[in-house]
């Protein structure tokens, strides 16, 4: 997993900056239902997202685990976000209409706590937003992929839709329809992808051995075009609401 710390600085430039926020933060908000006043945004990083989701009558709030990125998220959300474990919010049951983890389960192996914490702080009714199937979303079935595809271990990603929806339905939370977006500016090229292989940034599906990176690394320079991006991801959100007290 990277050291988010040490990312915090360059963080914005290499993931899509403003047009991938914007899309991601257009696609929560239109799955909040009327009425929603409080929303925390989850690994709110450097607040890019959370602070293109406030809107007049919605508070937002955001919680990162690593300093670093919640010293430019300070900056953005100013007197609203907190750095807190999102397995161990510092907040009371029900404490909040709605809950974002945009681009958080696919990296850790607690997915099922978070979404079971989510539940702990949403009100009955409330929603919990999550991007689901990260992983697989970076398949687009370019020619960078035609050759990673076989390094892909089967069923990877702690943020597979049917996993979230298990933890979710343990947690008193209701599957509703979801939705997309698209993730501007992290279509692949081959140079780039070569030198994520090797800093070990594929770590959560990736199951090849030292010689089979460097075999990839060839054939991966072998391919033309080595600094043309391939077509931008497009990420799903998937959406829970919490069943009021008394219903199954």
């Amino acid at each position: 997993m990277l050291d988010y710390e040490a990312e915090a600085a360059r963080y914005d430039e290499t993931r899509g900056g403003v047009p991938r926020a914007a899309a991601a933060a257009a696609a929560v908000l239109r799955l909040l239902p009327p009425g929603i006043r409080t929303l925390l945004d989850l690994a709110c990083g450097t607040g890019l997202v959370t602070e293109r989701l406030a809107r007049p009558g919605l508070a937002v709030y955001g919680a990162d685990a690593a300093q670093a990125m919640l010293r430019t998220a300070a900056g953005r959300v100013p007197g609203g976000v907190v750095r807190a474990d999102a397995r161990r919010l510092p907040l009371a049951d029900g404490a909040v209409d709605a809950v974002s983890a945009v681009w958080l389960l696919h990296l850790v192996p607690f997915a099922d706590e978070i979404v079971a914490e989510a539940a702990r702080v949403l009100r009955p009714g409330g929603v919990l937003v999550t991007t689901v199937d990260k992983d697989a979303a970076h398949d687009v079935g370019s020619d960078i992929d035609a050759v990673l595809r076989p390094y892909r271990a089967p069923g990877a990603g702690s943020d597979r839709s049917a996993d979230v929806t298990a933890y979710a339905a343990a947690h008193g939370l209701t599957p509703a329809p979801g939705t997309g977006f698209t993730g501007h500016g992290q279509g692949s090229t081959p140079r780039r992808t070569a030198e994520k292989l090797r800093s070990g940034y594929y770590a959560s599906w990736y199951a090849g051995t030292p010689a089979d990176t460097e075999a990839l690394c060839a054939a991966l320079a072998a391919l033309p075009d080595q600094d043309r991006p391939r077509a931008d991801p497009v990420y799903r959100l998937a959406r829970f609401v919490k069943r009021p007290v008394g219903r199954g």
